[in-house]
Protein backbone atom coordinates (compact mmCIF):
# COMPACT_ATOMS: atom_id res chain seq x y z
CA UNK A 1 0.00 0.00 0.00
CA UNK A 2 0.70 3.38 -0.62
CA UNK A 3 0.99 5.88 2.34
CA UNK A 4 -1.70 8.47 2.12
CA UNK A 5 -0.20 12.12 0.92
CA UNK A 6 -1.77 15.03 0.16
CA UNK A 7 -3.62 15.34 -2.63
CA UNK A 8 -2.31 16.92 -5.81
CA UNK A 9 -3.32 18.87 -8.90
CA UNK A 10 -2.02 18.59 -11.99
CA UNK A 11 -3.05 20.82 -15.72
CA UNK A 12 -2.44 20.53 -19.14
CA UNK A 13 -3.32 18.39 -22.18
CA UNK A 14 -3.16 14.74 -21.25
CA UNK A 15 -2.20 12.70 -24.20
CA UNK A 16 -2.47 10.17 -26.20
CA UNK A 17 -5.69 12.28 -26.64
CA UNK A 18 -4.38 16.06 -25.66
CA UNK A 19 -7.48 17.04 -24.35
CA UNK A 20 -7.13 19.74 -21.77
CA UNK A 21 -7.56 18.36 -17.79
CA UNK A 22 -7.04 18.87 -14.29
CA UNK A 23 -5.93 15.71 -12.87
CA UNK A 24 -5.73 14.84 -8.91
CA UNK A 25 -3.83 12.71 -7.76
CA UNK A 26 -5.50 10.80 -4.41
CA UNK A 27 -3.97 7.97 -2.36
CA UNK A 28 -1.70 7.22 -5.63
CA UNK A 29 -4.86 7.13 -7.91
CA UNK A 30 -5.74 9.23 -10.90
CA UNK A 31 -9.31 11.39 -10.56
CA UNK A 32 -11.34 14.40 -12.42
CA UNK A 33 -13.13 15.57 -9.74
CA UNK A 34 -12.11 18.64 -7.55
CA UNK A 35 -10.52 17.80 -4.85
CA UNK A 36 -10.61 20.48 -1.89
CA UNK A 37 -7.13 21.74 -0.86
CA UNK A 38 -5.30 20.08 -3.26
CA UNK A 39 -1.58 20.74 -3.56
CA UNK A 40 -1.00 22.82 -6.90
CA UNK A 41 1.89 20.71 -8.46
CA UNK A 42 2.96 21.09 -12.07
CA UNK A 43 1.31 21.99 -15.19
CA UNK A 44 1.94 20.67 -18.48
CA UNK A 45 1.83 17.96 -20.99
CA UNK A 46 1.04 14.61 -18.88
CA UNK A 47 2.12 11.57 -20.46
CA UNK A 48 0.92 8.14 -18.70
CA UNK A 49 4.33 6.47 -17.48
CA UNK A 50 6.92 5.79 -19.89
CA UNK A 51 7.61 2.29 -20.25
CA UNK A 52 11.06 0.77 -21.08
CA UNK A 53 10.04 -2.67 -22.83
CA UNK A 54 14.31 -3.69 -23.60
CA UNK A 55 15.67 -3.05 -20.20
CA UNK A 56 18.23 -5.00 -18.28
CA UNK A 57 18.91 -4.07 -14.29
CA UNK A 58 21.18 -5.74 -12.51
CA UNK A 59 23.87 -6.61 -15.23
CA UNK A 60 27.20 -4.64 -15.99
CA UNK A 61 29.34 -5.90 -18.91
CA UNK A 62 30.69 -8.49 -16.63
CA UNK A 63 27.23 -9.95 -15.85
CA UNK A 64 25.41 -9.35 -12.10
CA UNK A 65 26.04 -6.31 -10.53
CA UNK A 66 25.06 -6.03 -6.47
CA UNK A 67 21.92 -4.51 -5.20
CA UNK A 68 23.17 -1.47 -4.65
CA UNK A 69 24.57 -0.67 -7.87
CA UNK A 70 21.10 -1.97 -9.19
CA UNK A 71 19.52 0.64 -7.68
CA UNK A 72 21.37 2.99 -9.03
CA UNK A 73 20.23 2.11 -12.74
CA UNK A 74 16.83 1.94 -11.81
CA UNK A 75 16.89 5.38 -10.02
CA UNK A 76 18.31 5.94 -13.69
CA UNK A 77 15.44 5.16 -15.89
CA UNK A 78 12.85 6.06 -13.29
CA UNK A 79 14.39 9.78 -12.98
CA UNK A 80 14.21 9.92 -17.24
CA UNK A 81 10.38 8.81 -16.88
CA UNK A 82 10.65 4.95 -17.47
CA UNK A 83 8.16 4.05 -15.12
CA UNK A 84 7.31 0.26 -16.58
CA UNK A 85 10.29 -1.40 -17.22
CA UNK A 86 10.29 -4.91 -18.85
CA UNK A 87 13.55 -6.28 -18.06
CA UNK A 88 14.98 -8.36 -21.21
CA UNK A 89 17.23 -10.77 -18.89
CA UNK A 90 19.56 -10.89 -16.10
CA UNK A 91 21.82 -12.37 -14.04
CA UNK A 92 20.96 -10.68 -11.22
CA UNK A 93 17.66 -11.80 -9.09
CA UNK A 94 16.01 -8.23 -9.27
CA UNK A 95 12.37 -9.46 -7.54
CA UNK A 96 13.36 -7.51 -4.63
CA UNK A 97 12.52 -4.10 -6.38
CA UNK A 98 8.82 -5.27 -6.27
CA UNK A 99 8.98 -4.38 -3.11
CA UNK A 100 10.01 -0.88 -3.37
CA UNK A 101 7.84 1.79 -3.93
CA UNK A 102 9.90 4.40 -5.44
CA UNK A 103 11.53 2.37 -7.78
CA UNK A 104 9.95 1.48 -11.25
CA UNK A 105 7.26 -1.30 -11.25
CA UNK A 106 9.36 -4.09 -13.15
CA UNK A 107 8.16 -6.93 -15.09
CA UNK A 108 11.21 -9.63 -15.32
CA UNK A 109 11.99 -12.45 -17.66
CA UNK A 110 14.44 -13.88 -15.44
CA UNK A 111 18.05 -14.95 -16.90
CA UNK A 112 18.98 -15.10 -21.01
CA UNK A 113 19.02 -18.54 -21.95
CA UNK A 114 21.41 -19.27 -24.15
CA UNK A 115 23.47 -22.21 -26.11
CA UNK A 116 26.94 -23.36 -23.86
CA UNK A 117 29.74 -20.63 -24.81
CA UNK A 118 27.50 -19.12 -26.88
CA UNK A 119 26.71 -15.54 -25.49
CA UNK A 120 28.32 -12.54 -23.86
CA UNK A 121 30.62 -14.71 -20.73
CA UNK A 122 28.40 -14.49 -17.18
CA UNK A 123 25.19 -13.50 -18.64
CA UNK A 124 23.16 -16.62 -19.55
CA UNK A 125 22.18 -19.89 -18.21
CA UNK A 126 24.16 -21.53 -20.91
CA UNK A 127 22.65 -24.95 -21.67
CA UNK A 128 22.65 -28.27 -24.58
CA UNK A 129 19.16 -28.39 -26.65
CA UNK A 130 18.22 -31.34 -24.19
CA UNK A 131 18.42 -28.82 -21.40
CA UNK A 132 16.63 -25.88 -22.74
CA UNK A 133 12.58 -27.27 -21.93
CA UNK A 134 13.10 -27.52 -18.30
CA UNK A 135 15.52 -24.55 -17.61
CA UNK A 136 12.88 -22.37 -19.64
CA UNK A 137 10.09 -24.33 -17.11
CA UNK A 138 12.19 -23.04 -14.33
CA UNK A 139 12.31 -19.31 -15.35
CA UNK A 140 8.99 -18.73 -16.65
CA UNK A 141 7.96 -19.97 -12.51
CA UNK A 142 11.02 -17.23 -11.69
CA UNK A 143 10.00 -14.34 -13.84
CA UNK A 144 7.02 -12.07 -14.00
CA UNK A 145 5.55 -13.44 -17.09
CA UNK A 146 8.23 -13.57 -19.83
CA UNK A 147 11.24 -15.79 -20.60
CA UNK A 148 14.37 -14.56 -22.76
CA UNK A 149 15.72 -16.67 -25.40
CA UNK A 150 19.10 -16.07 -27.15
CA UNK A 151 17.91 -16.98 -30.81
CA UNK A 152 21.43 -16.17 -32.17
CA UNK A 153 24.76 -15.58 -32.21
CA UNK A 154 28.11 -16.29 -33.61
CA UNK A 155 29.16 -19.60 -33.70
CA UNK A 156 33.10 -19.78 -34.12
CA UNK A 157 32.34 -23.18 -36.43
CA UNK A 158 30.42 -21.34 -39.21
CA UNK A 159 32.16 -17.37 -38.57
CA UNK A 160 28.83 -16.13 -38.55
CA UNK A 161 25.51 -15.55 -37.16
CA UNK A 162 23.90 -19.16 -36.41
CA UNK A 163 20.81 -19.91 -34.47
CA UNK A 164 21.35 -20.62 -31.05
CA UNK A 165 19.10 -24.40 -30.83
CA UNK A 166 17.94 -26.33 -33.30
CA UNK A 167 13.96 -25.46 -34.78
CA UNK A 168 12.47 -27.87 -32.76
CA UNK A 169 14.35 -27.35 -29.58
CA UNK A 170 12.58 -23.73 -29.68
CA UNK A 171 10.11 -24.93 -30.52
CA UNK A 172 9.54 -27.31 -27.23
CA UNK A 173 10.80 -24.25 -25.30
CA UNK A 174 8.29 -22.08 -26.63
CA UNK A 175 5.62 -24.52 -26.31
CA UNK A 176 6.80 -25.34 -22.24
CA UNK A 177 6.84 -21.37 -21.11
CA UNK A 178 3.08 -20.73 -22.73
CA UNK A 179 2.28 -24.05 -20.36
CA UNK A 180 3.83 -21.92 -17.88
CA UNK A 181 1.54 -19.16 -18.22
CA UNK A 182 5.10 -17.07 -19.55
CA UNK A 183 5.40 -15.16 -22.93
CA UNK A 184 8.49 -15.41 -25.13
CA UNK A 185 10.87 -13.31 -26.58
CA UNK A 186 14.27 -14.02 -28.21
CA UNK A 187 17.22 -11.79 -29.32
CA UNK A 188 17.43 -12.46 -32.87
CA UNK A 189 20.22 -10.15 -35.17
CA UNK A 190 20.23 -12.51 -38.13
CA UNK A 191 17.93 -13.75 -40.45
CA UNK A 192 18.10 -17.98 -40.28
CA UNK A 193 16.53 -18.04 -36.55
CA UNK A 194 13.32 -16.63 -37.36
CA UNK A 195 11.55 -18.68 -39.52
CA UNK A 196 11.63 -21.51 -36.93
CA UNK A 197 10.71 -18.94 -34.08
CA UNK A 198 7.81 -17.61 -35.47
CA UNK A 199 6.49 -21.29 -36.57
CA UNK A 200 6.87 -21.81 -33.32
CA UNK A 201 4.48 -19.41 -32.10
CA UNK A 202 6.60 -16.84 -30.05
CA UNK A 203 5.58 -14.37 -28.79
CA UNK A 204 8.12 -11.32 -29.29
CA UNK A 205 11.73 -10.40 -31.19
CA UNK A 206 14.32 -8.19 -30.06
CA UNK A 207 16.33 -6.17 -32.41
CA UNK A 208 14.96 -7.84 -35.75
CA UNK A 209 17.23 -6.80 -38.39
CA UNK A 210 17.09 -10.28 -40.09
CA UNK A 211 13.49 -10.01 -41.18
CA UNK A 212 12.66 -10.95 -44.57
CA UNK A 213 9.17 -9.26 -45.59
CA UNK A 214 7.46 -12.95 -45.50
CA UNK A 215 8.01 -12.98 -41.82
CA UNK A 216 6.83 -9.52 -41.41
CA UNK A 217 3.90 -10.30 -42.68
CA UNK A 218 3.36 -13.51 -40.36
CA UNK A 219 4.27 -11.10 -37.48
CA UNK A 220 1.60 -8.77 -38.18
CA UNK A 221 -0.71 -11.98 -38.66
CA UNK A 222 0.11 -13.54 -35.46
CA UNK A 223 0.54 -10.54 -33.42
CA UNK A 224 4.01 -11.08 -32.97
CA UNK A 225 5.53 -7.84 -31.80
CA UNK A 226 9.00 -6.19 -32.50
CA UNK A 227 11.30 -4.30 -30.37
CA UNK A 228 13.64 -2.92 -32.36
CA UNK A 229 16.27 -1.36 -30.22
CA UNK A 230 17.19 1.42 -32.83
CA UNK A 231 20.26 2.84 -30.41
CA UNK A 232 21.65 -0.77 -30.24
CA UNK A 233 21.66 -0.96 -33.99
CA UNK A 234 23.48 1.79 -34.67
CA UNK A 235 26.47 -0.09 -32.71
CA UNK A 236 26.77 -2.60 -35.22
CA UNK A 237 29.48 -1.44 -37.72
CA UNK A 238 31.53 -1.69 -34.53
CA UNK A 239 30.59 -5.22 -33.85
CA UNK A 240 31.28 -5.71 -37.53
CA UNK A 241 34.85 -3.89 -37.06
CA UNK A 242 35.85 -6.23 -33.95
CA UNK A 243 35.29 -9.23 -36.29
CA UNK A 244 36.81 -8.44 -39.07
CA UNK A 245 40.00 -10.68 -38.41
CA UNK A 246 38.68 -13.88 -37.26
CA UNK A 247 35.25 -13.67 -38.91
CA UNK A 248 35.04 -12.11 -42.13
CA UNK A 249 31.42 -13.44 -43.08
CA UNK A 250 30.16 -12.07 -39.57
CA UNK A 251 31.59 -9.22 -40.37
CA UNK A 252 30.19 -9.11 -43.74
CA UNK A 253 26.56 -10.13 -42.25
CA UNK A 254 26.84 -7.54 -39.47
CA UNK A 255 27.31 -4.72 -42.05
CA UNK A 256 24.69 -5.99 -44.13
CA UNK A 257 21.81 -5.83 -41.36
CA UNK A 258 22.84 -2.18 -40.57
CA UNK A 259 22.65 -1.09 -43.79
CA UNK A 260 19.41 -2.44 -44.03
CA UNK A 261 18.16 -1.76 -40.76
CA UNK A 262 16.13 1.17 -41.27
CA UNK A 263 14.15 -0.38 -44.76
CA UNK A 264 13.44 -3.48 -42.25
CA UNK A 265 11.92 -1.53 -39.24
CA UNK A 266 10.00 0.45 -41.88
CA UNK A 267 8.46 -2.57 -44.01
CA UNK A 268 7.74 -4.19 -40.46
CA UNK A 269 5.82 -0.84 -39.08
CA UNK A 270 3.82 -0.42 -42.46
CA UNK A 271 2.66 -4.06 -42.27
CA UNK A 272 1.38 -3.65 -38.87
CA UNK A 273 3.53 -5.20 -36.57
CA UNK A 274 3.43 -3.79 -33.05
CA UNK A 275 6.41 -2.01 -32.34
CA UNK A 276 8.16 -1.08 -28.94
CA UNK A 277 10.59 0.94 -27.56
CA UNK A 278 13.17 -0.58 -25.65
CA UNK A 279 16.90 0.96 -24.70
CA UNK A 280 18.54 -2.05 -23.96
CA UNK A 281 20.37 -0.50 -21.03
CA UNK A 282 22.11 -2.32 -19.34
CA UNK A 283 25.96 -3.85 -20.28
CA UNK A 284 27.07 -1.92 -22.58
CA UNK A 285 23.98 0.79 -22.56
CA UNK A 286 23.62 3.40 -20.43
CA UNK A 287 20.36 3.26 -18.11
CA UNK A 288 18.18 6.45 -18.36
CA UNK A 289 18.08 6.99 -21.98
CA UNK A 290 14.74 5.66 -23.10
CA UNK A 291 14.26 9.50 -24.38
CA UNK A 292 17.14 8.59 -26.84
CA UNK A 293 15.52 5.42 -28.21
CA UNK A 294 12.36 7.11 -29.02
CA UNK A 295 13.89 10.04 -30.67
CA UNK A 296 15.96 7.12 -32.88
CA UNK A 297 13.27 5.71 -33.68
CA UNK A 298 11.45 8.81 -35.54
CA UNK A 299 15.12 9.58 -36.80
CA UNK A 300 14.95 5.92 -39.28
CA UNK A 301 11.13 7.31 -40.23
CA UNK A 302 8.24 6.09 -37.45
CA UNK A 303 6.38 9.02 -36.67
CA UNK A 304 6.74 10.89 -33.30
CA UNK A 305 2.89 10.05 -32.07
CA UNK A 306 3.79 6.71 -32.82
CA UNK A 307 6.98 6.61 -31.68
CA UNK A 308 6.02 7.88 -28.15
CA UNK A 309 3.28 5.89 -27.80
CA UNK A 310 5.83 2.84 -28.20
CA UNK A 311 7.21 3.81 -24.85
CA UNK A 312 4.14 4.97 -23.25
CA UNK A 313 0.06 4.11 -24.00
CA UNK A 314 0.41 1.38 -26.50
CA UNK A 315 3.51 -0.50 -24.43
CA UNK A 316 1.51 0.12 -21.50
CA UNK A 317 -1.46 -1.89 -22.97
CA UNK A 318 0.68 -4.77 -23.94
CA UNK A 319 2.06 -5.25 -20.67
CA UNK A 320 -1.17 -5.01 -19.05
CA UNK A 321 -1.15 -1.56 -17.46
CA UNK A 322 -3.80 1.10 -18.18
CA UNK A 323 -3.00 2.74 -21.35
CA UNK A 324 -4.13 6.01 -20.15
CA UNK A 325 -4.68 7.82 -17.37
CA UNK A 326 -8.80 6.90 -16.72
CA UNK A 327 -10.57 7.83 -13.66
CA UNK A 328 -8.84 5.77 -11.06
CA UNK A 329 -5.76 5.05 -12.86
CA UNK A 330 -2.44 4.16 -11.15
CA UNK A 331 -1.24 7.86 -10.55
CA UNK A 332 2.21 7.03 -13.04
CA UNK A 333 2.90 9.58 -15.32
CA UNK A 334 5.36 12.15 -16.88
CA UNK A 335 5.07 15.92 -17.29
CA UNK A 336 6.57 17.95 -19.94
CA UNK A 337 6.55 21.75 -19.93
CA UNK A 338 6.36 21.77 -23.75
CA UNK A 339 4.36 19.15 -26.06
CA UNK A 340 6.74 16.28 -27.24
CA UNK A 341 5.03 15.19 -29.74
CA UNK A 342 6.28 18.42 -31.28
CA UNK A 343 9.39 18.07 -29.92
CA UNK A 344 10.41 15.19 -28.45
CA UNK A 345 13.32 16.48 -27.36
CA UNK A 346 11.76 17.72 -23.88
CA UNK A 347 11.33 14.34 -23.21
CA UNK A 348 15.26 14.26 -21.78
CA UNK A 349 13.51 17.24 -19.34
CA UNK A 350 10.90 15.67 -17.21
CA UNK A 351 9.19 18.34 -15.51
CA UNK A 352 7.98 16.30 -12.97
CA UNK A 353 8.09 12.28 -13.01
CA UNK A 354 5.15 10.98 -10.84
CA UNK A 355 5.33 6.95 -9.70
CA UNK A 356 2.28 5.59 -7.13
CA UNK A 357 1.11 9.16 -6.50
CA UNK A 358 3.85 10.70 -5.42
CA UNK A 359 6.43 13.04 -7.30
CA UNK A 360 10.08 11.59 -7.40
CA UNK A 361 11.97 13.48 -9.87
CA UNK A 362 11.51 16.83 -11.68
Amino acid sequence: MVASTPALRFSGPVLPDGEVRTLHVVDGRVTYEPVAGAEAAVDGWIVPGLVDAHCHLGLDDDGAISDAATEEQALADRDAGALLIRDCGSAADTAWIHEREDLPRLIRAGRHIARTRRYIRNYAHEVEPEELGSVVAREAQRGDGWVKLVGDWISREEGDLAPSFPAEAFAHAIDVAHRHGARVTAHCFGHEVLGGLLEAGIDCIEHGTGLHPDQVETMAARGVALVPTVMQLDKFPQYAAAGRSKFPRYTSTMTDLYVRRRDTIMAAYEAGVALYAGSDGGGISRHGNLAGEVIAMTAIGLPAEYALGAASWRARAWLGWNAGLEEGAPADFVVYDADPLVDLSVLLRPAAVVLRGRVVAG
